[in-house]
């Protein structure tokens, strides 16, 4: 009720609502529509009351509630079902638990906080309250298992891409799921999925962006830094979200159609922050110095190892650094 409340308050930003006509639309008592209206301005609304006039939205604090991005959200499916969580393990896991239900192709879960929230190859993924964007796009995508992981590279892209809408920020890729700013982590993305030998039942896209992280979120942890680091402006979250979802559509719908990833392949280079560039592969069973030499169509890196062998190198259980540093 609060959430409908808020819903028609930003409908009518500005203008005056009784405690009459919001009570009569949502058959409550005018006594609800006020505890839901203190409820709001104690989460950071400001709403101004007036005797006789009623109820007006002057301004929103930073939550990023549905209502809050479905007016800047510009998709066909991807987020016009939003989950909403205070806090939560990490959205990817909730989003899992869906996906073993019933669900609306192109749910999106965002989550204020994460208690336990993941990276590649079971990391840790610091998510500090409010300060940064963490959701998880639940999908039902017609194609094999093997494809998923192309859907990994369209995600590194959009994210890249509706950043850039936002935030005049340097971005660059390192493959095949982190976005870096000079050299240090801006967003990661895990892609998870539940599947059988021939078919995916679901897939999450985890993207996780540091937004508004001070250096003190990252603690020891020098190779992080955020959009806020970054640009030195606060990072608008609603915004970015609104972004990425509508570029993430265009990049995944095309994808769908097309059955691969060539239409961006040469976007996705020119964003890389490997290629060309000499890198230590890490495998469960060691580690080798080679040189990035491309993406192939299906978006496995290909490296030079010493002789010029030309290798290609999945995303599965591999790391990819820079020979000093993380890229």
């Amino acid at each position: 009720m609060k959430v409908k409340i808020l819903e028609e308050l930003k409908k009518n930003r500005g203008s005056y609502l009784s405690g009459e006509d919001l009570s009569k639309k949502f058959g409550v008592s005018r006594t609800a529509i006020w505890k839901y209206i203190k409820k709001l301005k104690e989460e950071g609304y400001i709403i101004e009351s007036l005797t006789n006039k009623g109820y007006a939205l002057l301004e929103s604090p930073d939550i990023l509630y549905p209502a809050e991005i479905e007016g800047l959200l510009d998709t066909e499916f991807i987020g016009r079902e939003i989950i909403y969580l205070d806090s939560v393990d990490s959205t990817n896991s909730y989003a899992k638990r869906l996906g073993e239900k019933d669900f609306i192709d192109g749910t999106v879960i965002i989550a204020e906080e994460q208690i336990s929230g993941r990276g590649r190859l079971g990391r840790d993924w610091v998510s500090p309250k409010s300060k940064g964007i963490w959701m998880t796009i639940l999908l039902k995508p017609d194609i094999k298992p093997e494809q998923a992981s192309q859907v990994t590279l369209i995600a590194a892209v959009a994210v890249m891409k509706g950043i850039k809408g936002v935030c005049d920020t340097d971005i660059m890729i390192k493959w095949p799921n982190d976005l870096v700013h000079n050299g240090r982590k801006l967003c990661g993305i895990l892609t998870e999925l539940g599947a059988e030998i021939d078919r995916i039942n679901y897939l999450c896209v985890g993207i996780g962006i540091n937004a508004n992280s001070d250096e003190k979120d990252f603690g020891d942890l020098n190779t992080a830094t955020s959009i806020k680091i970054a640009s030195g402006l606060q990072a608008d979250r609603k915004k970015i979200i609104a972004e990425v979802l509508k570029s993430f559509e265009n990049y995944y719908s095309l994808f769908l159609k097309n059955g691969n990833i060539s239409f961006m392949l040469d976007e996705y280079k020119k964003a890389s922050a490997n290629v060309g560039k000499e890198v230590r592969v890490i495998t469960k069973d060691g580690e080798f110095k080679a040189v990035a030499e491309d993406i192939s169509s299906n978006g496995h890196l290909l490296v030079r190892r010493d002789g010029g062998r030309i290798e290609e190198i999945t995303s599965g259980e591999v790391s990819v650094r820079g020979i000093y540093e993380y890229i």
